[in-house]
């Protein structure tokens, strides 16, 4: 017989298992046998193709074709150099987008993915890699499965397949033996598969397939590697290389043709000066350091707690102009304590904090425990009936540590207080069938045999619970529940809703004994009451600061929580989303019967809102809405149904500690803390990014100005060529290549969050910057080191018009100051380039530890160049004297306060 054809009880035999699961000894020895539970890694493409593909993308092939007109033109040395510049440039380009892959990869594994088995009779968490055959899984809605499983156990079960079998409707499952139509098991419905997920209900399963036996492997086996889409600021940059290179052709060819017929230059010489023109304006760097950039960014963004799934998201972070985010956990520390407990005509107090074991239940200043009221006895039952977490006993800081859900843990916790012990009293009312908490309904079932009678016990929402009661237990009676009580006690529930708490009802209902009809609405229905608990979960201390440096940014927070309305204004008042105005809280239902026009009037509108009762279809809706309104928007979320909102929204935000495996894989990025103020850093180093990319393209358009113009003012002028081709890369694949890395890696801005999110249509290569870059601080830059090249012609008694051989020491030592002029006006470029329009002193000087070595480097190569007698050959170059470098030292600073008089008007203007 398979597999799917046995009872559960027989599956538990097939497979060498128990309801106790494995013993870590089993374990362990089945591991040896079948080996980590992981699938084929899917083919890469091979590492040389990788670094083939620099040498022939557009800035590259640019390259090539002034190396042919180099050979062409008779000047060999010259065509040989500008292919080494080619590879250089490919080696590099490769090493950083190898380190930018390297550093990918390994995020991958900060978040390893966990699954839930019971092993040694205990319920844990274990690496998905560590499950084998036999391990008895745990699932639960929102978990990915990790491995094929038999079904032992089902609890209104659905499982998403899409992966397995293209079918984009749950697939309802069950525990009992199944005969299959064929030999395969995929359509079985007893039968779980590793790569699908739970979409609905909980249940538990027995391994028997793990890594490459398991049939998602046979399926990703097939597959080839899946192309990365291209980002938008990725396209952007291709905008730009495609704007420069048109920009290098037009130039090169223009002086050639100038050369050629108006300054009646030879062929030859023509040509080189066409290829030199040409090659000071290909950035040769620009792409890798863009890469290496975002690399940084994003392990930068990891060590703040926010794992970025993919480069692209980085840019859009930059833009975020609205954060939907939920209340529990993100604005709150996620850390619930059972503060008060409401019971007919009684109020208990609860003290202690957080997980910990310390603290009591208070009744009129008197500590109590559970048995001395019945309903508080009943209570706790529901409470911890109705329940999945497990706590693990403290260790050595006194705090449990908790799986599951942290609302549940908490009711876990007010039980031991309360001296309630549920497992005992779980071995005598064992749980028949559990109807799943479910976010449209707002409620969940425990149904239990009590002494050969069927209890249901229930929890939820207080208003749903007290609309499906009809009686209510009052001193250990049974009454009639009124309307009048019901009132009362929802007035009751908005006084403590008020204070900030978040409010849970418990009730109970006996049913016959032979009852089978476990339908939701069967079962909750005709519901005694007992009481409501109420717990806190205090805002993050980091929040309040976060959100005032939204306000600031210009980011509106609207929240979306599942809670009541009253708890929810509340926190938003304390955190500082909503000040002293009023704020209009819309309830699920009410958001059911407005149009999107009438709520995009709403946003529109810029009032304070709360989305209070909401369910994640509402979460969906509103960010099609936001999207319809062009907002960029970062939509936080955690359960399975969160999935389609993370997925529409333009940054999808995961809870990486209660986010289900579903929402982490829907997300652009994960919270490795659940916090709300990590998006906000998130955020601010998406702009700090984007504005790095800009301080870097305008650091190389500068010194590009300064390479061009040289060879305008020989054409115009009749002077001797100012730099050579070689010099200009040199410079480009040389002094430069380090500082451009440093200002890649720089970090924020102080004013960066007091600035409007940039709008999505605005150009990265946009007027700022091309003012900034090629005209403002290019033509300082260009008439400093063209000062200094007069200067040395004019002092060795050079006269107008006089043209000088290349070899000419006069000439040699011209053009020397001129690389020399460029690299230390490019060292003053750098330090001012750190900021756009806060200034430097502000940031600090050197905060950046890259931009000294970045100078050091710069320095080293120029005085290589400059000093030692091989490199002097090959660059054309002759040593400077004393005064020579003290001339120079004077363009840092001038280049530096330039940029920083620059920076003062545009904060003033």
């Amino acid at each position: 017989m398979q597999i799917n054809e046995l009872p559960p009880e027989e599956v538990y035999t097939e497979l060498n298992s128990s309801q106790n699961g494995l013993t870590s000894k089993d374990a362990e020895k089945r591991f040896e046998s079948y080996g980590p539970n992981q699938i084929e890694e899917v083919k890469k493409k091979p590492v040389i193709f990788k670094f083939l593909a620099n040498l022939y993308q557009l800035l590259a092939l640019l390259l090539w074709a002034a190396s042919a007109l180099a050979f062409l033109s008779g000047t060999p040395q010259l065509g040989f150099a500008i292919i080494a510049v080619i590879i250089i440039n490919a080696i590099f380009s490769f090493w950083q987008e190898y380190k930018a892959e390297q550093a990918l990869e390994a995020l991958k594994k900060i978040l390893p993915s966990q699954a839930k088995v019971i092993r040694n009779g205990q319920k844990t968490e274990i690496l998905a890699a560590d499950l084998v055959p036999g391990d008895l899984l745990v699932l639960e809605e929102g978990d990915n499965i990790s491995a094929d499983a038999r079904l032992v156990e089902a609890n209104q079960m659905k499982v998403d397949s899409s992966t397995l079998t293209g079918e984009s409707k749950p697939v309802r499952k069950v525990a009992h033996a199944k005969k299959s139509a064929d030999k395969s098991l995929i359509g079985t419905p007893n039968i779980v598969f590793a790569g699908t997920s739970v979409s609905a209900g909980s249940g538990k399963a027995i391994i028997f397939a793990t890594g490459q036996k398991t049939e998602f492997n046979q399926i990703a086996s097939l597959t080839q590697e899946v192309s990365q889409e291209t980002s938008p600021l990725q396209k952007e940059l291709a905008r730009v290389t495609r704007i420069i290179a048109v920009i290098a052709v037009l130039l090169g060819v223009t002086l050639f043709a100038v050369n050629l017929w108006v300054v009646k230059l030879p062929l030859q010489t023509a040509f080189i000066f066409a290829i030199g023109l040409t090659v000071a304006n290909v950035p040769e760097g620009l792409l890798p350091t863009v890469t290496l950039a975002l690399a940084a960014s994003v392990q930068k963004m990891v060590r703040k707690n926010a794992l970025i799934k993919r480069l692209s998201s980085v840019e859009t972070l930059g833009s975020t102009n609205i954060i939907c985010t939920d209340k529990t956990g993100t604005l709150t520390k996620n850390e619930m304590t059972v503060r008060k407990i409401w019971l007919p005509y009684e109020i208990i107090d609860v003290t202690g904090a957080g997980y910990s074991p310390e603290g009591e239940f208070l009744h009129k200043g008197k500590q109590i425990d559970h048995r001395e009221i019945r309903e508080l006895q009943l209570l706790m039952r529901s409470a911890t009936f109705c329940n999945d977490s497990k706590l693990i006993e403290p260790a050595d800081e006194n705090k449990w540590k908790i799986i599951g859900d942290p609302t549940e843990a908490a009711l876990l916790v007010a039980a031991k207080k309360s001296g309630f012990n549920w497992e005992e009293e779980l071995t005598k009312t064992p749980r028949i069938i559990e109807l799943p908490f479910d976010s449209q309904r707002k409620s969940m079932s425990s149904i239990h045999n009590d002494k050969g009678k069927q209890v249901a016990y229930v929890k939820g929402a207080p208003k749903k619970i007290i609309g499906l009661s009809n009686t209510i237990s009052v001193d250990g009676e049974v009454k009639e529940f009124s309307e009048e009580f019901k009132n009362k006690i929802i007035t009751k529930h908005d006084e403590l809703a008020a204070l900030g708490l978040r409010i849970l009802a418990m009730a109970y209902r006996d049913l016959p004994t032979s009852y089978d009809n476990y339908r939701v609405d069967a079962v909750e229905c005709d519901l005694t009451f007992l009481g409501m608990v109420a717990m806190q979960d205090p805002p993050r201390p980091e929040v309040k600061p976060a959100v005032d440096d939204c306000h600031r940014a210009g980011i509106r927070i609207i929240m979306i929580t599942g809670d009541y309305g009253l708890t929810a204004d509340a926190i938003a008042r304390e955190v500082g989303i909503v000040s002293d105005e009023p704020c209009r809280i819309i309830k699920g239902k009410e958001l059911n019967q407005m149009t999107d026009d009438e709520v995009k009037e709403v946003l529109v509108s810029g009032e304070n809102v709360i989305f209070a009762r909401a369910v994640p279809e509402h979460k969906m809706r509103i960010a099609g809405i936001l999207e319809g309104m062009d907002e960029i928007v970062a939509m936080t979320g955690d359960g399975v149904n969160d999935a389609p909102a993370l997925r529409k929204a333009d940054i999808g935000v995961a809870m990486g500690i209660t986010g289900t495996d579903v929402a982490k894989e829907a997300s652009d990025m994960i919270l490795t803390d659940d916090n709300f103020a990590t998006i906000v850093a998130a955020i601010k180093e998406g702009r700090t990014i984007y504005e790095n990319i800009r301080k870097f393209i305008t650091y190389i358009f500068s010194h590009e100005t300064a390479e061009i113009v040289p060879f305008v003012m020989m054409v115009l002028f009749r002077i001797p060529l100012p730099i050579t081709v070689m010099q200009i890369l040199a410079i480009d694949l040389g002094t430069d290549t380090v500082p451009a890395l440093a200002l890649g890696v720089g970090p924020s801005e102080s004013d960066v969050m007091d600035r409007p999110p940039r709008a999505r249509e605005e150009r990265l290569l946009n007027f700022g910057v091309i003012f900034r870059g090629y005209i403002f601080l290019g033509i300082i830059e260009a008439a400093l080191v063209m000062s200094g090249f007069f200067w040395i012609l004019i002092s060795s008694g050079w006269t107008w018009g006089q043209q000088l051989s290349f070899s000419d020491p006069v000439y040699l030592k011209a053009t020397s100051m001129v690389f020399a002029g460029i690299v230390l006006a490019q060292m003053g470029n750098l330090l001012g380039c750190q900021t756009s329009r806060t200034s430097v002193f502000k940031v600090g000087l050197f905060k950046n530890k890259w931009i000294l070595r970045g100078i050091a480097f710069s320095v080293a190569v120029l005085l290589a160049i400059i000093y030692i007698p091989p490199l002097q050959g090959i660059f054309q170059t002759a040593a400077l004297g004393v005064y020579d470098w003290l001339y120079l030292i004077t363009f840092v600073p001038i280049m530096f306060f330039a940029d920083e008089v620059r920076k003062y008007f545009i904060r003033n203007e």
